[in-house]
């Protein structure tokens, strides 16, 4: 094969990984898609692996939200409050990335990324309500975890899933199917809302965004049955996840520092 399909392939099958993801966990592609395109495809500047991952990840997350909508998932008053408030978080927090070098961002991803996981090993007293229902009480306590994960999620140039659904779970006590399903709204509005920035500014690659999405699009197919499939085994899904973004920023905190 020419190796100049070489990084056309990684990214589709990079999409496909992310799509996968974020269809199961509700989460985790676009922690992955960063590094994906500044290692794996070799593009050279960081904040265009940002801006193109960010614009991939909101349109696989929209097709992952319609899939898990079908399922009856999605707990959508919740979702919507968590979103909206976050979208404004979004926006500021990509302005903010845009000025920050790119070395010092990667870094700061990293440690985010592994705090976040070790949070998400610490034991749990249950696997969580799946009758949530929103309330005044439930609103006041969404609506600023809302606006900080947003404003981290537009910061590290990621959809903010790893972010999001831990988040939801935490505010509201909802079960981790229901919060990976919710958590795709916030998702797919806090990736556009960043790609939207970092495009303004010309920094999303959009042929290499196409192959993101193609194989996004297959990824989610493969997500849905697994999805199904974790449902019930909460503890050892939220694990695995958990597991898969230590390791990650293992590895984007040594390419950062070196």
């Amino acid at each position: 094969m020419p190796a100049h399909l070489w990084p056309d392939l990684i990214a589709v099958a990079g999409g496909g990984v992310i799509g996968f993801l974020l269809t199961v966990f509700g989460g985790g592609g676009s922690v992955l898609a960063t590094p994906l395109l500044l290692y794996g495809v070799g593009v050279a500047d960081a904040h265009i692996a940002i801006g193109t991952s960010a614009a991939a990840v909101a349109v696989n997350a929209a097709a992952g939200l319609a899939g898990q909508a079908r399922a009856g998932r999605v707990k959508w008053p919740c979702a919507l409050v968590f979103g909206g408030s976050g979208l404004a978080g979004a926006l500021v927090g990509a302005q903010f990335a845009k000025a920050t070098p790119a070395q010092p961002l990667l870094a700061w991803f990293a440690l985010a990324m592994s705090l976040v996981a070790a949070s998400m090993l610490l034991p749990r007293k249950g696997v969580g309500d799946p009758n949530v229902h929103l309330t005044p009480a439930l609103t006041r306590r969404l609506a600023p975890v809302g606006l900080a994960t947003g404003l981290a999620a537009g910061f590290f140039g990621i959809g903010g899933g790893f972010l999001i659904a831990p988040g939801l779970m935490a505010a509201t006590g909802m079960t981790l199917a229901n919060a990976a399903a919710s958590s795709l709204v916030s998702v797919a509005l806090f990736g556009a809302a960043t790609s939207a920035s970092y495009a303004a500014s010309g920094l999303v690659d959009w042929p290499l965004f196409g192959l993101l999405v193609l194989g996004g699009a297959a990824g989610t197919a493969i997500g849905l049955p697994a999805a199904r499939a974790l449902a019930g085994r909460a503890d050892l899904a939220r694990r695995l996840f958990a597991v898969m973004i230590l390791a990650t920023a293992a590895y984007v905190a040594k390419r950062a520092l070196s």
